[in-house]
């Protein structure tokens, strides 16, 4: 028998259906996406990574060599305005969230400007954001939710917060190492059985007890109904989903929906990435071009993340994740970075955003 999924009251909002889309750059979930799964009673999250690319680069000041010129073009302001104004025509006023990866350069006014923007809510993991709260002062209404892969590093961001801020998260997501793109674990404890998400919600979810009522969202390998109904009973408020997502004919990356259906599971691999965690994606574009020894030449235009170092990282790892990330939104199947999690060869056919939310809700 299939129960009710409860609505789930986070900060000031409330989302019909305790789903989360998980946000995804570059140009995957924006506009279009996330408008849809927010239309549709979820929660729709919008990638604040690299939104120069949007619409073609036709928002940003200054391109170099085909690429947004610094960070201040990488992540445009104007670009980002533009999407959630665009993702608003299509939900209204049900919540949006925006999806800002710690690692990036100007993190601070970056979450600035999407909750000038309109973002009711700011995700954030890549790193532990200890300082978030400091950027968000002026926006008492927007609810903040990091992203932990444990529940020591949940204890850790709750103590800093409480005592620099007075504040606790509005709630927080705990993801697994079945996740595409970057994960929250060092490459070898992402096969290890203490590791995997069924296994570390509950420690997360007994540690969020400790500072009252957070409620716990299980991302990671979530691809069903079962899967929803197993997290939620292992003590879960609600999920995160991002690969299902992807074979969606609103993602934003087209690709994708020609991609896909024919990805065997032995095409997703964990590799490693400029940022400097694991990254999971799939072993075509770019990746192949490694193999062949033909990969573009690196030179650091858009200045995306700090770890980098400017360049540095992606030298050592053979490609820049900016370049090949903008590239694979573009559509280019031979030099774009194609992220996706463990689950996407189960991708068989593509559906309309209601469709899938139809079926993780109905079962």
């Amino acid at each position: 028998m299939i129960t009710t999924l409860k609505p789930l009251k986070i900060g000031k909002y409330t989302i019909k259906y305790p789903i989360f889309q998980g946000g995804m750059g570059v140009g995957i979930s924006w506009d279009e996406l996330a408008g849809n799964v927010s239309k549709c009673g979820a929660l729709g999250i919008i990638s604040a990574v690299g939104t120069g690319y949007y619409k073609k680069l036709q928002f940003i000041e200054k391109i170099v060599a085909s690429k947004p010129f610094e960070a201040i073009n990488f992540y445009s302001k104007n670009a980002l305005n533009e999407i959630f104004k665009n993702a608003r025509k299509i939900c209204g006023d049900s919540p949006l969230g925006a999806n800002i990866l710690y690692a990036i350069n100007e993190y601070g006014r970056v979450v600035r400007d999407a909750c000038e923007a309109g973002a009711n809510f700011i995700i954030t993991g890549a790193g532990l954001p200890t300082n978030m709260p400091e950027f968000t002062k002026n926006f008492p209404d927007v609810a903040l939710i990091p992203i932990v892969s444990s529940a020591k590093a949940l204890k850790i961001l709750c103590k800093r917060w409480r005592d620099r801020y007075d504040r606790i998260p509005d709630a927080v997501i705990v993801e697994g190492p079945l996740s595409g793109g970057h994960q929250g674990f060092k490459y070898e404890d992402c096969f290890k059985e203490e590791y995997q998400l069924e296994n570390i919600v509950p420690l997360v979810v007994e540690e969020a007890k400790n500072w009252g009522e957070i409620p716990v969202i299980a991302a990671g390998g979530i691809w069903d109904r079962q899967d929803i109904d197993r997290m939620i009973a292992l003590g879960a408020s609600g999920v995160q989903m991002a690969t299902r997502f992807l074979g969606t004919y609103e993602c934003d990356a087209k690709a994708y929906a020609d991609i896909l259906p024919s990805i065997k599971k032995e095409d997703i691999v964990l590799v490693k990435s400029p940022v400097g965690y694991p990254a999971r994606a799939l072993n075509i574009g770019v990746l192949e071009r490694l193999k062949e020894g033909n990969a573009p030449k690196i030179r650091c235009i858009s200045n995306c993340v700090a770890p980098c170092q400017r360049g540095q990282e992606a030298k050592l790892v053979g490609y820049c994740i900016a370049d090949s990330l903008g590239k694979g939104h573009l559509g280019d199947v031979r030099e774009g970075l194609f992220f996706s999690g463990a689950n996407g060869y189960r991708v068989e056919k593509i559906l309309h955003v209601n469709e899938l939310i139809e079926e993780l809700v109905k079962g």
